[in-house]
């Protein structure tokens, strides 16, 4: 049991890592301004990443070796779901791509009955259907089908499901330490990068040069905070807190990314969207509610 001191500690971090990475568009766009269009700006992040958690792969490497090959993927595929969500920024809406991505309650509650044989609470059951009603009103606000537009949607609505089956081989099968953990995951994250960004954009090449010491800062103090010591912080904090509350905690993140993007890029959400970005919230809250009265572990 965990003092009241660690608690808050705890849960101040979990809410300041939620609200950090409201942010993170920020320096997405701004090395695609750089000159790394598409996914070419989470490539340099990612790898940047990668380096910095290397030596704590060095010195690990027989964790990796005794490491069950599905729990190994599972963490790489989280990587790969975090770098889909990263390049949907590019294309996107900084609001709608979050909430696209907060649909993983829906997906990590199918996921966990269907093919997990998991118990389903009525709960969950009633998060899906507010979590996909919102989705419908959220997408169909212009009067248009229900339905992602543009690369940027789609890819944030992959980002999602991909973490949700991510995380459920996470529970099942993995033993790794948090920091060992993020290496795998950013390594996963740069590949899934690497064999996406050619079929979106082409290299930029040599117009790289003028700004290249730039792009190389801004990928590193990037990788840096957000992939690496923010991570590992979330991981260090979550193992003090209930579920449900890390997940309504990290909620921060749509809150701080709608308004900074709608302050920063002018991005504003309609009525109608916000209406239905408050129902998949909703089905967040609810999704982990059953979690926080049984003290069963969450699945995403």
């Amino acid at each position: 049991m965990y003092d009241a001191r660690t608690i808050l500690v705890a849960t101040a971090i979990v809410f300041g890592t939620g609200a950090f990475w409201g942010f993170y568009w920020l320096p997405v766009r701004a090395l695609t301004d750089l000159g790394l269009p598409g996914a070419w700006g989470t490539v340099a992040i990612t790898f940047a990443a990668t380096v910095v958690l290397s030596p704590v792969a060095f010195v690990n490497w027989r964790s990796y070796s005794q490491s069950s090959p599905v729990a190994l993927l599972s963490v790489a595929l989280g990587g790969a779901a975090f770098a889909l969500y990263s390049v949907g920024f590019v294309y996107g809406r900084v609001a709608i791509i979050i909430l696209l991505y907060f649909l993983t309650p829906i997906w990590s509650t199918l996921i966990g009955r269907y093919v997990m044989g998991w118990a389903t609470p009525r709960l969950r059951v009633l998060a899906i259907a507010v979590g996909l009603a919102g989705l419908t009103v959220m997408l169909s606000a212009n009067g248009e089908v229900p339905l992602p537009k543009g690369v940027g949607e789609w890819m944030a609505l992959l980002a999602g499901l991909l973490w949700s089956i991510s995380t459920t081989g996470i529970r099942a099968k993995s033993t790794l330490r948090p920091i060992e953990a993020a290496f795998i995951f950013a390594f996963g994250a740069t590949i899934a990068a690497l064999v996406l960004a050619p079929f979106l954009e082409a290299w930029p090449g040599r117009t790289l040069l003028e700004d290249l010491w730039q792009i190389l800062g801004l990928a590193f103090v990037t990788g840096a905070i957000w992939w690496v010591l923010s991570i590992a912080s979330l991981m260090w904090a979550t193992v003090r807190l209930e579920p449900a509350r890390v997940g309504i905690l990290l909620m921060a993140e749509v809150l701080v990314g709608a308004l900074s993007a709608a302050l920063l890029a002018n991005e504003h959400l309609t009525f109608v969207e916000i209406i239905g970005g408050a129902m998949v919230l909703c089905a967040g809250i609810l999704e982990v509610w059953p979690v926080r009265r049984t003290g069963s572990a969450r699945t995403h």
